[in-house]
């Protein structure tokens, strides 16, 4: 591993422009809507998507929205690592949308943690999460092509909507109801085929979602611990307070002194 940044926030302006590539490979996880030019033709991809870039291929994307967040790194995979990804037919230089990103985001936050550590067994804990990381990736690629396969899988990209926009605006309020109606489906049957689809209700998503910007927020503003919580949909301080515990270990107070705000 060379280098590796987990969650990396940039505005509209953000470009990259690599005529030539890099002499390393390059992982993305790419968390919104972003643009990327691939043998000349313009891909606007989806949140929650990935794209693996070999040495020397030309390197061209963008935000599709106001802001763009990203995991990346930067690696030279050794011989046994590319047979592992060549063996899992993990597709190379375009970019793909897996649905669930959260879990490999979790890895690469776990891996960036050992990378910059004086940990004694860093470099034995990276190696084994970037091959974790890719059995995963092959899980989900995988998962993907039998939805599609299913009866079920007709629903696939409307539920995936759902998802990006639970993610995308955390704050809003969502109501099952109103989302299994959109797919013409009881409120029991929706809730079914979503937790089958990204493997979670989509309760925990909407918690998730709202968690996730509410540590964003905590580290990158001055908003107080009140407001951060109406921020993303929680008007009751203390519900957020203990909700956001349950998840970092942390209140939102000694989370956002933790990360130096």
């Amino acid at each position: 591993m060379d280098e590796i940044g987990y969650n990396h926030r940039h505005d509209h302006n953000f470009c990259i422009d690599r005529p030539n590539g890099m002499n390393s490979w390059l992982m993305l996880i790419v968390k919104t809507p972003a643009h990327f030019r691939v043998d000349g033709k313009e891909i606007r991809t989806s949140a929650h998507s990935f794209i693996i870039y070999t040495p020397y291929t030309p390197q061209y994307y963008y935000p599709a929205t106001n802001e763009y967040f990203d995991d990346w790194m930067h690696f030279f995979p050794d011989e046994k690592e590319q047979k592992l990804m060549e063996e899992l037919d993990i597709p190379f230089n375009r970019p793909v949308n897996i649905a669930d990103i959260t879990d490999m985001s979790a890895m690469v936050r776990s891996m960036c943690f050992e990378h910059y550590s004086s940990n004694p067994f860093r470099q034995q804990s990276i190696d084994l999460y970037f091959q974790l990381l890719i059995l995963k990736l092959s899980e989900k690629l995988r998962k993907k092509e039998e939805q599609h396969e299913r009866p079920e899988g007709l629903y696939f990209e409307k539920l995936l909507w759902i998802r990006q926009s639970i993610y995308r605006w955390p704050s809003r309020n969502y109501s099952i109801d109103d989302m299994a109606k959109e797919l013409s489906l009881s409120r029991s049957r929706f809730q079914h085929l979503y937790t089958e689809t990204f493997g979670v209700s989509v309760n925990k998503d909407v918690i998730s979602s709202r968690l996730n910007k509410a540590a964003e927020l905590l580290k990158t503003t001055d908003l107080s611990v009140k407001e951060v919580g109406i921020r993303v949909g929680y008007d009751n301080t203390s519900y957020f307070v203990k909700l956001f515990g349950s998840i970092y270990g942390l209140t939102p107070l000694q989370f956002k002194q933790a990360e130096g705000k």
